[in-house]
């Protein structure tokens, strides 16, 4: 069993949102060893602006990647083809980490631990065990952990500085929105590869026409049948190109917008002609499809209003407490309690309408505000309780199922749109990383 880690933004992201998984299994190069006479045994493959790509972590990462498509029958391409793209490959890392750290992005021990058990409980090992377990397949835990982190830092990286800023007008939402209901397959999921032939933003007419030239040598050869993964390895300039262009399973709505169209209708080892885009060429295979469904999405709703006490150097927990239970025997004396939650409530947001917190679903509230709302009958009034807010009192005013199917599809097309932009977005974005740095191959 090989452990599983996301190291793209498109594989699903541990927690954040992510979706396209990749198996990366980490070989990490260990740091810089001298010999007894004091001469460094490693070498600089690469100057990336203040930083350095070393020969020992070009070896280990080609290694790992060989392994990888030999256990995948995938041909290799040579081997200066194949250590060139994974130099650039661990340029690109490089450059990302650089940006990463010049605007202080970090990810601490916790967030580290809390992906790793997740890691760990996909594969069905207790957090405890994990660094075992790595062990035992021959891998350093530490190395493993800053694997992780490092991918997680990209990600979250490509996020910001990408992703979130994709905007989705309203009207291109509803439109996608109405073209989905008119595909009863789009939460059909497909396997798809990719290949791009890059053409720089400056191109030269020349340069356009080799660039298209070759692409369309690759499109005959992957129409002919030749191995989609090994061409992908060959002649790819994409970021999955030593994956064989693998891009995973996509629901019919996480389609890349520029072939969104066109997977759908085709069969499986299909691929699609030639597709133009500003960073050049693409071709895509689908390797398999599957279907979905598109059944209703019912949720437990409450809907609650609720008074809300803080304490303070003079009011500590027992004189708030007291408070809160005068002022539930008002209201149960007759009182009106949105009056009063107008008044009393230190919940700004909902004082204004009475500490009414509308419909809620489960997960809305905290764990104790939760479980006092499960206890209670339609009306009653709840007695002081405390939370990590304050102290409360909750009336339960209602209780309902809710069909959600129209929000959760709006929310996933809002992400779909974004994501199948995404791709796109980051190639590019990693173009100009790339341009603007100072990088000196020295092999």
């Amino acid at each position: 069993m090989k452990f599983k880690i996301l190291s793209s933004l498109f594989a699903a992201a541990l927690y954040f949102g992510l979706i396209f998984n990749v198996v990366h299994n980490t070989a990490q190069a260990e740091p810089h060893q001298l010999s007894n006479r004091g001469q460094s045994l490693d070498r600089i493959a690469a100057i990336v602006n203040d930083g350095v790509v070393l020969t020992s972590e070009l070896d280990a990462e080609t290694d790992r990647i060989v392994a990888r498509l030999k256990q995948q029958n995938t041909e290799l391409p040579s081997a200066t083809v194949l250590r060139k793209q994974v130099l650039d490959r661990l340029v690109l890392q490089e450059l990302q980490l650089q940006r990463a750290s010049h605007g202080g992005l970090k990810i601490s021990d916790e967030m580290l631990n809390n992906a790793l058990n997740d890691i760990a409980q996909r594969n069905n090992v207790k957090f405890s065990d994990l660094p075992a377990t790595i062990e035992a397949q021959g891998q350093s835990y530490a190395a493993f952990r800053e694997e992780v982190r490092r991918d997680m830092t990209i990600q979250i990286l490509q996020q910001q500085a990408v992703v979130n800023n994709i905007t989705i007008p309203p009207r291109e939402l509803e439109q996608f929105l109405a073209k989905q209901q008119r595909q009863p397959d789009a939460n059909a999921q497909y396997n798809l590869s990719h290949i791009l032939i890059s053409v720089a933003s400056n191109a030269s007419s020349d340069e356009l026409a080799r660039r298209e030239a070759r692409a369309i040598e690759v499109l005959a050869k992957a129409k002919a049948g030749q191995s989609f993964a090994e061409l992908a390895v060959a002649y790819s300039d994409s970021g999955t190109n030593v994956d064989g262009g693998s891009l995973g399973w996509r629901s019919g709505a996480q389609l890349p917008s520029i072939v969104a169209d066109s997977i759908p209708n085709l069969k499986n080892g299909e691929v699609t002609n030639l597709i133009r885009t500003p960073s050049g060429f693409h071709i895509f295979k689908l390797n398999d499809k599957r279907g979905g469904d598109n059944e209703s999405e019912l949720q437990s709703q409450v809907h609650a209003r609720h008074i809300l006490l803080k304490t303070t150097e003079i009011e500590d927990d027992n004189t708030v407490k007291q408070r809160l239970e005068k002022i539930r025997a008002r209201i149960l004396a007759g009182e009106d309690f949105a009056t009063i939650a107008a008044v009393t409530s230190q919940d700004t947001g909902s004082a204004v309408q009475g500490g009414d917190l509308g419909w809620a679903g489960p997960g809305m509230f905290v764990g104790e505000f939760e479980k006092t709302l499960d206890k209670l009958e339609v009306n009653q009034i709840s007695e002081p309780f405390k939370t990590q807010f304050g102290w409360h009192i909750v009336q339960l005013l209602g209780r309902r199922t809710q069909d959600i199917s129209d929000d959760i599809r709006r929310n996933k097309a809002f992400a779909a749109l974004r994501e199948s932009k995404a791709e796109e977005e980051v190639e590019l974005w990693l173009r100009e990383l790339r341009a603007d740095a100072y990088v000196e191959y020295l092999l």
